[in-house]
Parts: C-alpha cells; structure tokens; sequence
C-alpha cells in the first residue's frame, strides 16, 4: 500500500508548524540544518524545543535571525538564491513553484507587475528555511502524496507591511483558491500566507474514508491557545483497499398528505433536474399513519436544485441530506441492429475493462414486442444470440 502524509490544519497551519511537525515524526533536525546549508544565506540559527500546548506534546521549531538585512524582497533575488543553491533538483524545483505562486499571489491582491512585486514577511530568511525546509523534510520521508484537512484561517486582524488587515490576510486567501477554509472564533491569524502557500503547492484535499495511520507528529505554533492545542497534526499513513469514485449527496423527505398519483411527476421533474437516481418507500409515521419517504441520490453541484425541487412539487415542509460515496463500474451504451430494429445496450466493465456483464434497454424490447406482436422474452433471447456470436467472434 502507499503511504501519504495528511495534514490536519484544525488551528491553522504556518511554516514553523510544518517543520516542527516533520521533526516531530522522525526528520533529524541536523538534516534540516544541512538542508538550508546548501543556500548561500547566513546569520541564522534553527532549532527546536518539546512544548505542551492545551495537554498535546509537540515539537517547536525556531528560525532565530541575527542579521535582518538578508530579505530577498523580488522574484529574480529568490530565483537566482535558490537557482545557484546547491539543492537537489527536485527540491530546488518545488520550492521555486511554492516561491512564485507567493509572488504572482501578492501580484493579483496589489495590482502590480510579477517581476516588480516586494515581499516584506515573506522575503526573510526564515521563510526560506520554512519553505526549503519543508519540501525537503517530505523528501526525506518519501512522501509524493500530501493531503489536507479543511483549513481552519482563525479570525480578527493581522499587522502587516500594507497595514492592518482581516484575517485571512488577501495574499492568504488568494493562495487557498479552491480549498476548503472556515473561519472559527480564535480571534488571531491562524494560517499564514507562507503556510497557504506550501499547502496549494504540495497538497491536495481529498475526502479519506478508512486510512492507516503509521506515524504521528505535532508541531506546535507559536502561542498557546487557551481554546484549543495550537498545534499541527501530521500523519503517515497507508490507504486501504477500499476505492471511492466519487461523493454524492443523499437527499431524503417524508410525505403523508400528498396525492399518491403526483409521484411519478415528482420523479420525472426530479430526474430532470440532474438527479441521478429517485426511489420511494413505504414508511409507517407518528401515529401509525402510512407515508411515502422519497429519496433522491445527487451530486454537489445539483444539491441545493434538488431541495428547491422538493419543496416546489411536493408537500414537505422539511428535508434532510448527508454525503456519502460510491463506487462505479464503467458502462458503456452502444446500439445493436437487429431483424426487429435499433437496441440499445449497456455494457458494464470492470476497472480491468472485462465485460461483467450486458442488458438490453427495456424499452426498446417492449416497442419491438408491440411492433411486431411477439412476446419480450422471445425478442430478447433473440438479441442475446446476436450478442453472444459477436462475443464468439471477437
């Protein structure tokens, strides 16, 4: 099984975190320090520290700066300080991507020009050894595969060179397109643009059902919260056997005052809209009273279509959803021409594209029955014959 580190940002996450984190689970701090001596940069320390936040032990990295004038404010400083390190290429090559997607971030939230574009926070030494030093630490590990929990961003206001601003900071948010974020009630930044940068770079959110936890690391922040552990949760782990295609939406009502006729409408206009399947039950409510519960399979983007669906041509006044998720197997429509016309047929393939197994469109045997006033089992055999010498001649 492969093994994949999830990163489980439910206090935020920064580049001192990272680091502490991938201390903690087991990369020798001197490696890192052997790391960030590739880079012509001095006047700098790295170390560490055991620390207990809110009753979690974690492992606290520090990037001490004696000299504060090494700030390589633009884009060429960057590229040129890492381009003539002597880094391997792999981690040269992801840093320079997670370092220009800082830049062309701060280029869209201030309107300039990539190549005119300052860093302040960003452009120090420390980040340079949060940034480097991470890409190399999963290196370390072996790890090519990094997911993410959703993030959590904190709240209130944060100093920065342009001045004060909301948390999370543009660049922040700029650089987390198309994560999943919330904002929680811990009035401080939680994330930081250097931790969001890593993050849309090196990771990707996927929804993890059943994994194996192998290793665990925390790396702790650098205030002690009294909500909650400010630390970052990092975890080795190995996936199952189990394969999810894809998440899907259940959507479910109750119904015990309406015309029992107006279903099938209620299913066609349901299916219409996107739904990928309808069924109804028969349920006993409060009472003893008989209802029908109808249930509607969908994905995320026809979500909120269905409800509204829902309410629009039925009773309920109430509904209920929740995720879940699925496996498919592979089906393929083709047509068959045959003495009694077109049928259409529905191939359904393995993930080794082996045919499992073949039907015929209901419909079509039920227009041929009619048409040529022959009974459905006889025209179906019929087709199955034609079928099978196909199968036998391929």
């Amino acid at each position: 099984m492969k093994a994949f580190a999830y990163i489980d940002c439910f206090s935020g996450i920064s580049g001192d975190m990272l680091l502490g984190a991938l201390v903690d689970i087991g990369v020798p701090l001197s490696f890192f320090k052997e790391t960030i001596q590739r880079i012509s940069i001095d006047g700098y320390n790295i170390s560490q520290l055991k620390v207990n936040r809110c009753g979690i032990d974690a492992t606290k990295v520090d990037v001490e700066i004696f000299n504060q004038s090494h700030n390589h404010v633009r884009w060429a400083d960057i590229f040129h300080l890492l381009d003539t390190s002597k880094l391997t290429d792999k981690v040269k090559r992801t840093s320079l991507e997670i370092f220009r997607n800082i830049f062309h971030a701060e280029a869209r939230v201030h309107g300039e020009d990539f190549e005119n574009v300052h860093l302040h926070e960003l452009g120090g030494i420390d980040c340079i050894v949060d940034i480097v030093g991470t890409v190399a630490g999963f290196d370390y590990l072996g790890i090519d595969d990094i997911l993410v929990s959703d993030i959590n961003l904190g709240s209130g206001f944060v100093n920065t060179a342009h001045g004060i601003l909301p948390v999370p900071a543009p660049a922040t948010l700029e650089l987390l397109k198309g994560f999943r974020c919330y904002k929680s009630n811990i009035p401080i930044e939680l994330t930081t643009p250097t931790g969001a940068a890593i993050l849309s770079t090196i990771a990707k959110q996927r929804d993890i059902i059943h994994y194996i936890p192998r290793s665990i690391g925390y790396g702790a922040g650098s205030r002690d919260l009294n909500q909650q552990p400010n630390v970052l949760r990092l975890v080795i782990s190995e996936a199952d056997d189990i394969r999810i295609d894809e998440k899907i939406y259940v959507v479910e009502a109750n119904i015990d005052d309406m015309n029992p006729q107006y279903f099938e409408h209620v299913m066609d206009i349901l299916l219409e809209k996107g739904a990928l399947d309808v069924y109804l039950e028969h349920i006993i409510m409060k009472r003893s009273r008989p209802a029908i519960k109808i249930t509607i399979l969908t994905n995320h983007q026809k979500l909120q279509t269905i409800c509204d669906t829902l309410f629009t041509h039925t009773t309920t006044i109430g509904l209920r959803f929740h995720e879940m998720f699925r496996q498919k197997l592979h089906r393929e429509i083709s047509t068959l021409k045959t003495e009694f016309g077109d049928m259409r047929i529905k191939t359904i393939k393995d993930g080794d594209n082996t045919i499992k197994r073949q039907t015929i469109e209901y419909s079509d045997l039920v227009k041929a029955s009619r048409v040529h006033s022959l009974p459905l089992f006889f025209i179906e055999r019929h087709v199955r014959q034609l079928l099978s010498k196909m199968h036998d001649q391929d």
